[in-house]
């Protein structure tokens, strides 16, 4: 079946959500990895609480995400101001992983549209693709504030469908994230696993995905 458009997720699959705190691993300390990680533990914790928790508390990514810093920032005993307010700088200019930009124009060379689906802001999401040098390489940025829940709800990916037309299963969904892929199959769509961390398979995506390790060959695995 023809691929009308490729939908990415954004913060893990294109943009490296631990490059904000390698940026200042200097000033972090040598844990600074285990720190990351548990930022981005309780940034993703704090969007289905959120969502679980009704509409009346939904709060954007971006207040989220420096939620999240600051639970990351008093386990680990980071307690200067400075620091934290260049951390959550750093964050809404995440590195695109090294593959990306060329991914994204070999797509794109075959006449495919690129989208970013993401659980960020809009606004966050403008500073991180320009930051990135992805604006010229994507044709639609949504982001989930348009629907006021975060994925793995089915309205979020009925969104993308509805602003990029056709049906989901000629789209082609693209995650780093287990649970976001397995969101989009269930909603339909084609959908591309990158296990960057080679994880264990989850939600049976070994058998409904394609799996890759990187972006690197994308292009040829949807052709």
């Amino acid at each position: 079946m023809a691929v009308r458009g490729v939908v990415f997720d954004a913060y893990g699959t294109l943009l490296d959500v631990h490059s904000a705190m390698q940026r200042h691993a200097g000033r972090v300390g040598a844990n600074w990895s285990e720190i990351s990680a548990l930022w981005r533990a309780k940034q993703l914790e704090y969007s289905w609480i959120r969502s679980l928790a009704g509409a009346a508390q939904h709060r954007d990514f971006a207040h989220l995400t420096d939620a999240a810093l600051d639970f990351a920032a008093a386990r680990f005993g980071l307690t200067d101001p400075d620091l934290i307010a260049d951390l959550r700088a750093a964050y809404r200019e995440l590195s695109a992983y090294p593959e990306v930009p060329d991914m994204l124009r070999a797509i794109r060379a075959n006449g495919i549209p690129t989208a970013i689906l993401s659980n960020g802001e809009p606004h966050m999401l403008k500073l991180g693709v320009k930051a990135a040098g992805l604006q010229l390489l994507l044709d639609e940025v949504l982001s989930v504030e348009s629907v006021g829940i975060f994925k793995p709800d089915p309205r979020v990916y009925a969104h993308a469908v509805n602003r990029l037309g056709g049906d989901a299963s000629k789209l082609v969904f693209v995650s780093s994230n287990a649970w976001d892929a397995f969101g989009a199959h269930c909603n339909g769509f084609r959908v591309v696993w990158c296990n960057r961390t080679a994880q264990p398979d989850e939600y049976g995506l070994r058998a409904v995905a394609t799996e890759l390790a990187d972006l690197s060959d994308l292009a040829a695995a949807i052709a």
